[in-house]
């Protein structure tokens, strides 16, 4: 039975209700449940702001075949046997779904297989099911991107199979964009899997209630990840800090320790605008507080650094060790992540530890109360919120249980339920332009200040090259801020040459990323400094600029005070950002969506409108083939470099050279 109601296309069948609902501008959200009522989690999506001048969707309804509703540049159709199929405003199709059943004979794919577009395996003994949604691939040529995060160096996903899980530097994002003109959120927090096929695209939720997802048609890229932007969430203004050089290393130790390396920096007259104390900074873990042992005075520290014009960071952890003093009264509250057998333990580094709930409300407010009373209440003002998927010891997903729900019915709201305890916090202490630095994100993290970077990767050209392809994919799917560790995290010896020059190419290469980010564990490790709290977690090698000998500090130099000299456009692309959500690190289709060779090439990028860059990603790679896009006739592409001054003409392939001193970028005009 087909039916309006209200500005809804409605579907009913046996147990299955349907609803087809405009959901922004050229956008549709299609939700399908066996439960009584449709239940009302909006997870991802806000609440559609309608503007007055925009037209109401328009609704058809034939008893014969089917029904319609279009909006803008978007129409989906339903048969009466509940088959949907979307088109754009030029009647291409964008999506069918995949059936292959009997239930409409006149169908041209009626099929014996008996397999649905819409599964749903019931989960004994539980409202939920096991959900499939299926799609056609209606086009072999179709290529997709997006995401999130995953440790791979492809760009176009066609053909790949994700996990909808996080795990320490991977973020599922379930957003993609379709190079057909559409874009398309799995709008569900359940642990899953998307297949991306050549045959058929499906996405599986492990538990639910609810198929639902979102999309959108647009003529453009950047069309639809404005419209996604608008649908899920914008991030805000980037503040001052945000736009220079940060130093950080795992890990330093001590108060003096910390000092003596920004004193240095400024000794030196570099540009910095923020400095890191990393993890077991803490007596225990759960304690969300300075040892006193090794930070007698937070608040001198924090006053010379202010005067010096660096901001502190300070890392927090969301494992509450079982010997510390909030243990006792977050497990009374039922502020803990809990399991579904055996011993409540998540983690056991450094301590036997259990992860606070971040989409308890009660327990978001009790650790960002901890976090204000002895960091923001001195004077910091971003946080760096590490192990954000949860990181798990083992990722037995259907082991733990949130306030939310089972973890593998709401697991993905997570990372975003932890940056908005403290994006809440510190907006209700009277702060604005909120960013904190989180290992993992979920559809809708950007709205809460996540500045997303890809985890505890490896020391390697290929991790590097997977860094590339993470960012991309990261812009694409509504996180406009991502970083990366410069040099990696594991590993890595600054006294080896090889090294070097791996840490060289990342170097220039994080002078064009969202925000330019040293950190890494380096070798060998330092001795240990005292007996007490944090002091068995080791640190790494030193990690600054001068670490690596004069050749490559002049190359760092250069390049940070590049970064320095672009801090105006910087500006103006968080600026873009914050509007419009569009991506600072941008692949070449977006800029230029009419050369059809930009959609294939995810290895160079652009800087916002202005700059191509050209990473060099393998060892000992001193020339480049670079593409240069078509530009509008009589503008060329110029080099960066001084003293080069050559310029080249768009719409083809050049060897370029690429000395380790520069990295080849190529500005536009």
């Amino acid at each position: 039975m087909l039916e309006q109601v209200d500005d809804k296309l409605v579907f009913r069948y046996d147990a299955e209700t349907l609803w087809i609902q405009p959901w922004g501008a050229n956008a549709l959200r299609i939700r399908s449940t066996r439960a009584r009522e449709m239940p009302d989690q909006d997870w991802a999506l806000l609440t559609p702001k309608f503007q007055p001048h925009m037209q109401a969707p328009k609704i058809e309804i034939d008893p014969k075949s089917g029904g319609a509703i279009s909006l803008g540049k978007i129409k989906a159709t339903i048969s009466q046997a509940g088959k949907i199929l979307i088109h754009n405003a030029k009647s291409d199709l964008l999506l069918e779904e995949y059936t292959r059943n009997r239930n409409d004979v006149l169908d041209s794919k009626c099929s014996a297989l008996e397999v649905e577009a819409r599964e749903f395996k019931p989960i004994a003994h539980s409202d939920a099911y096991r959900l499939t949604a299926r799609f056609e691939s209606v086009d072999p040529d179709e290529k997709l991107f997006g995401m999130g995060q995953y440790q791979q160096p492809f760009l176009d996903l066609k053909g790949h199979d994700l996990e909808l899980a996080h795990r320490n530097s991977q973020a599922s994002v379930p957003f993609l964009l379709s190079s057909l003109g559409y874009g398309l959120l799995w709008n569900n927090p359940s642990i899953g899997r998307a297949f991306l096929g050549r045959n058929i695209m499906s996405f599986e939720a492990l538990s639910a209630a609810t198929l639902d997802y979102w999309v959108v048609a647009g003529d453009v890229p950047a069309e639809i990840v404005e419209a996604y932007a608008d649908a899920t969430g914008k991030v805000p203004m980037m503040p001052e800090f945000g736009l220079g050089f940060w130093q950080c290393k795992l890990r330093y130790q001590t108060q003096e320790e910390l000092l003596g390396v920004a004193r240095e920096y400024k000794r030196r007259r570099l540009p910095i605008d923020l400095i890191v104390i990393d993890f077991f900074h803490w007596p225990l873990q759960g304690d969300w507080a300075f040892d006193p042992t090794f930070w007698p005075d937070p608040d001198a520290m924090i006053a010379e650094l202010r005067e010096a014009g660096i901001e502190l960071m300070v890392s927090i952890w969301p494992t509450v060790d079982k010997r510390c003093g909030n243990y006792a009264e977050m497990l009374e509250k039922g502020y803990l992540i809990r399991t579904d057998r055996g011993v409540r333990t998540a983690m056991d580094f450094q301590g036997d530890t259990v992860h606070f709930d971040a989409t308890h409300p009660g327990a978001r407010d009790y650790v960002w109360r901890k976090a204000k009373q002895n960091y923001h209440d001195r004077g910091i003002r971003i946080f760096w919120l590490d192990e954000a998927e949860p990181e798990y010891k083992v990722y037995d997903f259907d082991h733990y249980r949130y306030h939310a729900g089972p973890n593998t019915a709401v697991g993905n709201l997570y990372p975003r339920d932890y940056a908005r305890a403290f994006s809440e916090g510190m907006a209700a202490a009277g702060q604005e332009n909120i960013v904190n630095l989180v290992r993992c994100a979920w559809a809708g993290s950007q709205k809460y200040g996540a500045l997303v970077w890809s985890g505890d990767i490896a020391s390697s050209w290929p991790s590097l090259r997977d860094q590339v392809a993470a960012g991309l994919h990261m812009g694409l799917s509504g996180f406009p801020w991502w970083t990366t560790d410069i040099g990696g995290f594991h590993g890595g010896d600054p006294s080896e040459e090889r090294f070097r020059e791996l840490f060289v190419r990342w170097f220039q290469w994080g002078a064009f990323c969202p925000v330019m980010r040293l950190h890494g564990d380096r070798e060998p490790k330092q001795p240990r400094h005292g007996t007490t709290g944090g002091s068995g977690c080791l640190s790494g090698a030193p990690n600054e600029v001068w670490s690596y000998g004069p050749a490559v500090y002049e190359i760092c130099k250069n390049y940070m005070f590049l970064r320095e000299k672009m801090r105006e456009y910087s500006r103006g692309l968080m600026k873009e950002a914050h509007e419009k959500g569009t991506p600072v690190m941008r692949t070449l289709f977006y800029e230029f969506p009419e050369d059809n060779e930009c959609w294939t090439i995810g290895q160079q990028y652009m800087f916002g409108h202005k700059f191509l860059v050209c990473p060099v990603l393998y060892e000992g790679r001193r020339k480049l083939k670079v593409y240069f896009p078509r530009l509008p006739e009589g503008e060329k592409w110029s080099s960066l470099q001084e003293g080069v001054g050559k310029t080249y003409d768009g719409g083809r392939w050049v060897e370029v050279d690429a000395p380790l001193e520069w990295m080849p970028v190529f500005v536009r005009g």
